[in-house]
């Protein structure tokens, strides 16, 4: 079950944290993977690393804000056969209200978080209609449903992703193209472990144990774990499934009471 052998997926921000798990699950489980990251050098270091444990996989330096850069490159990796799945996981974080949030801050979180996907399912749509039908997961976030302290320019655009899923699954229904997302509480990646040690000096554990409390299971969710929930949406058993969120919380949304 959950093969993807034949398969063809794109991953952007596929070089590190949940993006990287999921580029390995996906090669484990047949799928010809195409790292899509904007560090090349980070994108060829996880491309390697899965190419040792004989994953087939490809990476390509790319800026997904850039729309010109995003589609050039797409085009090529469709000139070689179909493009099966897109998951569109780059993103970055902010912290913030909408007082301490600059124009910057908020240009920067809106081209990255939810410019870049509609850049990607801009480029691939098309490709996908030609060819029959493919799969898109969104990569969203609690915050898109749930008022999450100091969040303000994260928690909208990623919940612009979530409604762009439910625009994509509405309107390609009869082109044969899924489109789902995940909504993950605190992930334990390396980016959690940078900002706890940069914000936290000296507390590094106590504010690990906190963090991780927050979800009721009591603990951070492991990349693998979104890798794995990824791997069903994307996978032909999940034939039936499309316009749907799914929350990957440790019962943050339903059980924090």
């Amino acid at each position: 079950m959950f093969s993807l052998q034949n398969k063809t997926a794109l991953i952007t921000g596929g070089a590190s944290g949940i993006g990287l798990a999921i580029s390995k699950t996906f090669a484990q489980a047949g799928a010809s993977v195409h790292i899509l990251d904007l560090n090349a050098d980070q994108a060829e270091q996880a491309a390697s690393e899965i190419r040792q444990t004989g994953g087939l996989v490809t990476s390509h330096a790319v800026d997904v804000s850039n729309q010109s850069q995003t589609v050039e490159v797409i085009n090529q990796i469709a000139e070689q056969g179909p493009i099966h799945i897109l998951v569109n996981n780059a993103g970055v974080s902010h912290i913030g209200t909408v007082e301490t949030t600059t124009e910057a801050d908020f240009d920067r979180i809106f081209r990255i978080n939810t410019k870049g996907v509609y850049n990607c399912l801009f480029a691939t749509i098309p490709h996908m209609k030609k060819n029959g039908g493919g799969v898109v997961l969104n990569m969203a976030s609690i915050a898109a449903t749930l008022g999450i302290p100091d969040r303000f320019a994260y928690s909208m655009s990623k919940g612009a992703v979530l409604t762009m899923t439910l625009s994509v699954a509405k309107d390609y229904l009869k082109d044969n193209i899924r489109c789902n997302c995940i909504s993950p509480a605190r992930v334990h990646t390396p980016f959690v472990d940078g900002f706890i040690a940069r914000t936290y000096p000296g507390r590094e554990a106590e504010m690990f144990e906190k963090l991780s409390k927050t979800q009721p299971i009591g603990r951070m969710a492991e990349p693998e774990e979104v890798g794995a929930l990824a791997l069903y949406l994307c996978s032909d058993e999940a034939g039936f499934i499309t316009g749907c969120d799914y929350p990957l919380d440790g019962g943050f949304t339903r059980l924090n009471n």
